[in-house]
């Protein structure tokens, strides 16, 4: 996320406050069953390299956060205010007894409902388009169905016994893996080979607390195939 000058004025504050104040409206509202607030597995996933689970296949959960000092000294913005944002709220509902559960969920791929393209949407245009810069740098990352996540929404919402936080995520690949599986799935897409070492500790993301509600995640074919087909419409 590009930052003109002050990324705690530009990104942090507003990211943080704008969920609080969402909050603070849900407290005035008597009728309040449960809120489910959206976060990010960059709040997960961004950890010094010691940090990364070295048994139980490498596994993220809930539990884990990413490292503050790891997103400050790399100026990564945006998953410091999504986390920062989720910690608030996480306070802010334990002190006002709101019942508050959160998805988690990766890079979210998938057709786009809006008249206007995401950023993420814009993103993976350009992907198919053979503009791969983008997707280069982010390394080893989970990939989820814009579906799957909507899905997790509905239920934690939904389900009495939901609690606490929700991870989504299909798969997790890094750039190599991802355009290996895309050359088969598009073979006329002329996806770039080459890409920097991913120095990112191997892991996965322990989704067995969404699977529980009832999430069954799409692959990464599928959740491709549907936002390709999506910008076909479009362009």
């Amino acid at each position: 996320m590009p930052v003109r000058s002050n990324p705690i004025s530009e990104i942090i504050d507003p990211t943080v406050k704008g969920t609080l104040n969402v909050l603070r409206s849900c407290k005035k509202n008597p009728s309040l069953r449960r809120v489910v607030l959206t976060s990010s597995l960059s709040t997960v996933r961004i950890l010094a390299a010691g940090e990364f689970p070295t048994d139980n296949n490498n596994m993220l959960d809930e539990s884990f956060w990413s490292s503050e000092e790891v997103c400050r000294k790399n100026q990564l913005w945006y998953p410091l205010a999504k986390m920062e944002a989720e910690k608030e709220a996480w306070k802010f509902a334990k002190m006002n007894e709101i019942d508050l559960v959160t998805v988690v969920p990766g890079f979210i791929v998938g057709p786009n409902l809006s008249c206007h393209l995401s950023h993420t949407s814009s993103t993976v245009l350009q992907f198919f388009q053979g503009n791969c810069r983008a997707f280069e740098p982010l390394g080893r990352i989970g990939y989820v169905h814009i579906d799957d996540v909507a899905t997790c929404h509905v239920l934690g919402y939904e389900n009495p016994s939901a609690h606490g936080r929700y991870l989504c995520s299909s798969t997790v690949l890094d750039y190599h893996q991802l355009t290996t599986v895309l050359s088969v799935v598009f073979p006329s897409i002329p996806f770039s080979k080459s890409s920097p070492p991913t120095n990112t500790p191997v892991y996965k993301f322990d989704t067995s607390k969404a699977a529980g509600l009832g999430v069954k995640f799409k692959g990464v074919e599928k959740m491709f195939r549907d936002s390709f087909d999506s910008l076909q419409k479009r362009i």
